[in-house]
């Protein structure tokens, strides 16, 4: 059974798959990131002393890709890079995480349930600003 398998909890029907950023040495999860993927978002969870915490929304995800190094494949790790029409992480990548590829074929799923639910097309908000509370149509 894999790990991403083990840490699943059910919330809201959808379950949560968390990943932990490793050392890329023997793949040891000795770092303060966290990965969270829920139903309606991916988490980027970082620091011990001062922790931040970065959500980025399902349904603004453009395109995830993998990158796996020599050094990675050697200890079955990979990077997923998340391309997303979000301000603060338009690139992010999710480094150095175990099954990698299972991450992504879920992130997958959910980025495509959660634009069904809220009926959106990927040409729709392809080149839109969300976030712009200044509108010229005043």
């Amino acid at each position: 059974m894999s790990d991403t398998k083990d840490k699943a909890v059910e919330v809201n029907e959808t379950p949560v798959i968390k990943e932990r950023k490793r050392w890329l040495f023997f793949g040891l999860p000795f770092t303060f990131t966290k990965y969270i993927l829920d139903g309606k978002c991916l988490k980027l969870c970082k620091g011990f002393f001062t922790t931040t915490e970065d959500d980025l929304l399902l349904f603004r995800v453009m395109d995830v890709s993998l990158k796996r190094t020599l050094m990675q494949r050697i200890f079955r790790l990979g990077t997923m890079i998340v391309v997303s029409s979000d301000k603060t992480n338009p690139n992010l990548e999710v480094k150095n995480i175990k099954n990698v590829r299972e991450f992504k074929e879920a992130l997958n799923r959910r980025v495509e349930s959660e634009r069904l639910r809220m009926r959106f097309k990927a040409g729709e908000f392809i080149g839109s600003d969300f976030d712009d509370d200044n509108n010229d149509n005043t």
